[in-house]
């Protein structure tokens, strides 16, 4: 594993790639610790400790801690996420016929549709600055000390150029990320924001220990309940449905092609960690509405139905992840598509005919795991939550944020994998390739 390391800063683009991906990471935990001027720190963190175990203090840890400092990149990568969302679902309810075009017009469409996306961003982050700010300067703090002082027009309009100029910095990085570094940035940046947070989380077991709030017993089954659902996210995010592929012999000119035979792998977790990270940010939406008049009492009724960890919102989060794992297949997965490059190429599915009936085939297996995987990622995203409230755990180890660990490093290991046995090095096994288990489901 270690000589594995050492190869990667052997190749000069890949060494070049992780360098600078660790770089905008970097400079994206600094610009986290910046705090906007103006606003009491202790007062705001005394509001956040309080409202640790609600949706505010969930949204913190997406914003990797940057949101109870009131820091520059407060808004974290939300207003993106949502901008995506939207786009998405245009895109797959057909709203939009020019949407529907530039999905067909390849990369340059590709490039126009995710301007839109851009400036989608830029108009949400607007909103949801704007309804942090207000929110900020009138919400009440367990001590009664105001978290800001004097919130001037001035100071308004400062605080909301301020946040939507981060979102859209962090967009940037992340796409930076993408394009010329390593693994996804977005799913990165949510990713350091997360492992951030685990030396904080560790203290605070030993912390609660030593003051014997909680038994070493506890923090035993604490730490199998981590290992467990480790162990179980790492196996269903590599879990593969194979279905045997023959090619029909084929003669060209004077050579025989085809005749060989292989398998189509479908995963039984397709989205990954997008799901869930598409779930989390819509659940915020009521949050960021109910921020505009935090004084009013269905504002705290929402803020009550929607705290995290309640009955209300468990139940909806868990059918948002299986809507978006369903949502993800349809837009990423195409069965007729390939169902006819499968044909045109002389490749068939043994006992079904090509065409038509591969397509329906291939879309009733693609169906049967994805509820698999759907139902299995909604109960590792709500369930370690249950059982952290009974144990009196640290926020940090709940199932989402181990759900998007897990996911994002899976991925970005792939990838660096992929440079490795593409220059002749081998990965991070013996056989250099990460084998995906096969869930025989018929």
């Amino acid at each position: 594993m270690l000589k594995t390391f050492g190869d990667i800063f052997k190749i000069p683009e890949l060494k070049r790639r992780v360098l600078f991906s660790l770089a905008i990471i970097a400079v994206y935990r600094m610009g986290a610790a910046i705090p906007i001027p103006g606003v009491n720190a202790m007062a705001l963190k005394s509001l956040f400790d309080m409202h640790a175990n609600s949706l505010l203090g969930f949204l913190d840890m997406f914003s990797g801690g940057a949101l109870n400092r009131l820091s520059i990149f407060s808004m974290g990568i939300m207003p993106y996420i949502n901008a995506s969302i939207i786009m998405s679902l245009m895109q797959g309810a057909h709203i939009l016929p020019y949407l529907d075009r530039l999905a067909k017009e390849g990369e340059l469409g590709r490039k126009k549709l995710n301007q839109i996306t851009r400036y989608g961003t830029l108009i949400l982050g607007a909103i949801q600055s704007f309804g942090l700010t207000m929110a900020i300067t009138k919400m009440p703090t367990p001590s009664g000390v105001p978290i800001v002082d004097n919130p001037t027009t001035g100071w308004i309009l400062l605080t909301l150029i301020t946040l939507v100029t981060g979102t859209v910095l962090i967009m940037w990085m992340g796409e930076q990320i993408t394009e010329r570094g390593i693994g996804n940035g977005i799913s990165l940046i949510i990713f350091a924001g997360i492992v951030d947070r685990l030396p904080t989380a560790v203290k605070d077991i030993i912390r609660l220990l030593r003051m014997e709030e909680i038994s070493l017993i506890t923090v035993l089954l604490i730490l199998a309940m981590v290992i467990t659902v480790l162990l179980l996210v790492v196996w269903v995010s590599t879990a593969q449905r194979k279905i045997p592929v023959q090619y029909a012999k084929r003669m060209v000119g004077r050579k025989m092609y085809g005749g060989s035979s292989t398998f189509l792998p479908l995963k039984v977790d397709q989205s990954g960690v997008i799901a869930v990270i598409f779930a989390v940010s819509i659940l915020s939406a009521p949050l960021t509405v109910a921020q505009f008049f935090p004084q009013s009492a269905w504002s705290k009724t929402i803020n009550t139905w929607f705290n995290h960890g309640s009955g209300l919102y468990n139940v909806v989060y868990a059918f948002l992840v299986i809507f978006f794992c369903y949502f993800y297949n349809s837009v990423a997965f195409n069965p007729k598509e390939l169902a006819e490059n499968m044909k045109k190429s002389g490749g068939f599915i043994p006992g079904i005919r090509p065409g038509e009936h591969t397509a329906q085939y291939i879309t009733h297996i693609l169906e049967r795991i994805t509820l698999g995987g759907a139902l299995f990622v909604a109960a590792i995203a709500v369930l370690p939550d249950y059982l952290r409230s009974m144990l009196n755990a640290p926020f940090f180890f709940g199932g989402t944020s181990l759900l998007i660990v897990v996911g994002v490093a899976l991925d970005t290991v792939g990838q660096i994998q992929s440079h490795l046995i593409m220059r002749h090095y081998d990965g991070f096994i013996k056989d250099g390739r990460i084998k995906g288990r096969w869930f025989n489901i018929k």
